[in-house]
């Protein structure tokens, strides 16, 4: 097993959605499950802060203004600003009609442009549903579904220059990476294919990093690990984490050479047992990542 430090102990039923922000060094995540957003300042003593959220969040954005986060909830994304009394206001900036009840949004990222692109899923797993799309937030409001047929998108990333876009289906009936072309001027995704097939690999693909170089990395859910494969989605390395379920990994730090990674815990577990599933930990992956995206192309509020 690889060395870790553990960042929070915080017991989330769905831990997901690392975001870290450089110009606080200040990690912020979701319990999506708990309904919970969290965020600390590693190494420093002050306590992990949350904030109740008015729906579940199934991932986060950076904006502009520290302490506000966009938010990607069950019914719409909102513009959430997280006072120190554990107060939260909220700025609807879409809402969407899911094709189906029972569904929310799900793994998100920002592209370099100032973008959000955020999945949406069926919350009963059990119905391997492909209702489940890809959207993306801007100027423009909540467009798409760009990709569709999606039962579980996880895995969302962004290449080094900003010209590949990384999906994922983490759900036990697909475990596929893909790779799209995007064009950051007008947003379109073109050139789908598969990166790389994670049923030929141990774990289900969830949530995601991309590195400097260009590695991308992605969390093997259900097998303790997380896989680093390169641009040709050739496999290059794994990392053996403390819990079962690891769920989203971020890069963070002052030298952002840490890999910061979320957890669920699995079901029937007793908090006796559960170890470190639910905790944040940070490892050492002996790479760098690129600062986080701030959410910046507004669309008039709702």
């Amino acid at each position: 097993m690889n060395a870790y430090q553990t960042i929070a102990d915080t017991a989330d039923r769905v831990g997901e959605s690392p975001v870290w922000d450089v110009r606080a060094q200040r990690l912020w995540w979701v319990d999506i499950e708990g309904g919970y957003v969290r965020s600390t300042v590693p190494g420093q003593a002050e306590a992990v802060q949350s904030w109740r959220m008015p729906e579940r969040v199934g991932c986060i954005a950076l904006t502009p203004v520290q302490g506000q986060l966009i938010a990607a909830m069950e019914t719409g994304i909102a513009r959430v600003t997280l006072h120190p009394d554990g107060q939260v206001s909220t700025v609807w900036l879409a809402h969407i009609q899911h094709p189906a009840p029972g569904m929310r949004f799900n793994d998100g990222r920002c592209d370099a442009s100032g973008r959000l692109w955020v999945g949406t899923m069926v919350m009963d797993m059990s119905l391997a549903s492909d209702l489940g799309g890809l959207y993306c937030l801007d100027e423009r409001g909540l467009t798409g579904p760009h990709v569709t047929g999606l039962l579980t998108p996880n895995g969302l990333g962004l290449s080094p220059d900003g010209g590949t876009l990384y999906l994922s289906d983490s759900h036990p009936k697909v475990q596929k990476i893909w790779a799209f072309d995007l064009d950051a001027a007008s947003g379109n995704l073109s050139n789908r294919r598969l990166f790389v097939d994670m049923n030929d690999w141990p774990g289900r693909p969830d949530g995601a990093a991309v590195d400097a170089q260009g590695l991308y990395w992605i969390c093997a859910n259900d097998a303790g690990q997380i896989h680093a494969f390169d641009a040709q989605g050739q496999w290059q390395q794994s990392l053996t984490v403390p819990m079962p379920k690891p769920s989203m990994c971020a890069f963070g730090g002052a030298d952002l050479d840490q890999m910061l990674v979320t957890s669920i815990i699995p079901a029937q577990t007793k908090d006796a047992t559960r170890g470190q599933s639910g905790a944040v930990i940070a490892l050492q992956p002996g790479v760098r990542g690129m600062p986080e995206p701030v959410f910046s192309r507004f669309p008039a509020s709702v």
